[in-house]
């Protein structure tokens, strides 16, 4: 176990609870509204501290994607590799060089910058307890001049969001090492009036494409000089025989065949780049009751969530030693490896993460209502109830156990957050919320029990019979824990099922909210289910997203669910 192991968790606890702010801010070197996301992705393996250095330093590489998370994981890839307090500054010196040599055209008001003071800063201090003041200045400082370091920063009236995530980072890094138990100034303090992209900023368009690939080069060396003409903020690392590239170009096929003459491809990926969605900091906009919060492990996708302005906490899925969170992940990178039979778990946040989130949403919105899953299928609400008694004396934070999880959680959530911009006060959307919960149902179809067994929710000589009859059970999580409701034995006994539900519920006038949510049968979900609920409720609200992979990791690909609300 590295020396460091909690300090790094405890930094990326600290990045990964403000990482929509750094998404919202994210202005160079285009605004596509990632530099967050990317940072999450990209360091998730230290998001549970490190037991080896070096092996964490190749996982960044693999991990690492976008601008940010290249950049970012060149550094962390030297420094993540310090052995003792004595040990940090020549692995900060060697991240930082390493971060700059990555970058093809580096320019200064960036991350890089932040490096520089910070590699700069620690070699000037030698005790440990008298490095945290002196080094949070310098880096504030540092995350203050980036506003005025580039013209799109400057025009838009923020701080660069790769500058402010690191000082995010080391902020909780050394707070961890150097024993700060006080509650850290709030950032929306700290850099007041520069978390706000102003309403006259028009960011330059963009015809590019993201590109993330990894390169079997014949010549290392000469193929890092070719690439750098190949497209605009290119990023390189080498990482054993292979190089990581990102960059951006307006033509990807043409890049491919570019690359082809240098090596073997051996992974690619490819995203058209678009302008980020503004979106309005607290206080400003259309106005709203309160600040909605609620779990990943509801079925609500990062995109609806996004949309309506909801918070969400994510726990983390995990195969072999990648882990990230899990409105990161998409079904089609998860269900496969399951149909394969590789194993793939899950895992909380720790309790120190969960608590970094409540901070910084409170710290960020204000008055804020957090749904919370119910309390029988996770330890959230223990924590959070915890984080309050000691951490909110101004009440800002409401939490309710909605004793729920997977759609009847995520279609709880969505109607508050639609509610709460409807001009409603406080305690009528909490009173709303709590008739959601008691008025929601929702039904699980389960495709094959062996996924079940492999999570030790049921034991093997079940599922051995459930399979030789071909059982597939319906399921209900009602309460703080899954009821069974009924049996059937095929796909078509589920429909059968479902139908006969709704029809029981409602009527051919009634006008319900449904959401379907599917894991990897999303053609059969959008077409076949759809039809079969929009012929019985025409007047229907139908909603299609994915199963909360907390949930559909543990019920296996196949599995699919419908849940409702009436119209109150």
């Amino acid at each position: 176990m590295s020396y460091f192991s909690d300090c790094f968790a405890a930094g990326y606890a600290c990045l990964s609870a403000w990482a929509d702010l750094l998404d919202v801010i994210n202005v160079y070197p285009v605004t596509d509204g990632d530099t967050g996301t990317n940072l999450r992705i990209s360091l998730a393996p230290l998001h549970n501290g490190i037991e080896n250095g070096r092996a964490t330093s190749s996982l960044l590489a693999r991990c690492a994607t976008g601008n940010s998370g290249n950049i970012a994981a060149a550094f962390f890839q030297e420094f993540c590799q310090a052995e003792d307090f004595p040990d940090l500054a020549a692995k900060a010196a060697a991240g930082r060089d390493k971060a700059w040599q990555a970058v093809a055209r580096p320019c200064s008001g960036t991350m890089l910058t932040l490096f520089d003071r910070f590699a700069s800063t620690l070699a000037s201090i030698t005790r440990q307890e008298h490095l945290y003041g002196p080094l949070s200045i310098a880096l504030q400082d540092t995350v203050h001049a980036s506003s005025e370091a580039l013209p799109e920063l400057k025009e838009a009236g923020v701080v660069d969001s790769g500058a402010l995530a690191m000082y995010l980072f080391f902020d909780g890094f050394f707070r961890n090492l150097t024993g700060q138990n006080n509650q850290p100034a709030s950032i929306v303090d700290i850099f007041d009036g520069k978390l706000a992209i102003n309403d006259s900023f028009q960011p330059t368009s963009s015809s590019c494409y993201c590109v993330d690939l990894t390169l079997q080069a014949n010549d290392q060396q000469i193929t890092r000089k070719s690439i750098t003409d190949m497209g605009q903020s290119v990023v390189m690392m080498e990482n054993e025989s292979t190089l990581k590239v990102h960059l951006h170009t307006p033509d990807p096929d043409g890049l491919k065949d570019q690359l082809n003459t240098h090596g073997d491809i051996v992974q690619w990926s490819s995203e058209k780049i678009s302008q980020s969605k503004r979106v309005q900091p607290a206080g400003t906009g259309t106005k709203t009751a309160l600040h909605i919060m609620t779990d990943g492990a509801g079925s609500i996708s990062r995109k609806t969530a996004g949309d309506y302005g909801i918070t969400l906490l994510d726990s983390y899925i995990t195969e072999g030693d990648n882990s990230r969170p899990e409105s990161l992940c998409t079904p089609d990178q998860i269900y496969p490896l399951m149909r394969k039979g590789i194993k793939v778990t899950t895992a909380q946040a720790s309790t120190f993460e969960r608590h970094q989130h409540y901070l910084s949403v409170c710290q960020r919105f204000g008055r804020s209502l957090y749904l919370c899953v119910g309390s029988g299928f996770t330890g959230n609400y223990d924590a959070v109830t915890g984080w309050k008694r000691k951490n909110d004396p101004g009440d800002l934070l409401t939490v309710l156990d909605t004793g729920t999880a997977s759609g009847r959680l995520g279609l709880i959530t969505l109607l508050t957050a639609r509610q709460s911009k409807k001009g409603v006060s406080p305690a009528e959307l909490i009173e709303f919320a709590g008739k959601k919960i008691d008025k929601c149902e929702e039904y699980v179809f389960i495709d094959d029990l062996k996924y079940l067994v492999a999570g030790g929710r049921i034991s093997k000589a079940a599922s051995f019979f459930g399979n030789l009859l071909n059982i597939k059970p319906v399921i209900s999580p009602i309460a703080n824990e899954v009821r069974k409701i009924g049996i059937v034995h095929s796909r078509k006994g589920q429909l059968k099922f479902a139908m006969q539900r709704l029809s029981d519920r409602f009527d051919k006038s009634s006008t319900p909210q449904i959401l379907l949510q599917y894991t990897d049968n999303e053609i059969w979900i959008s077409k076949t289910v759809q039809n079969q609920v929009r012929d019985l409720l025409p007047g229907a609200e139908i909603l299609i997203t994915p199963l909360s992979l907390t949930s559909g990791v543990h019920m296996g690909p196949g599995t699919w669910s419908i849940a409702f609300a009436s119209t109150i």
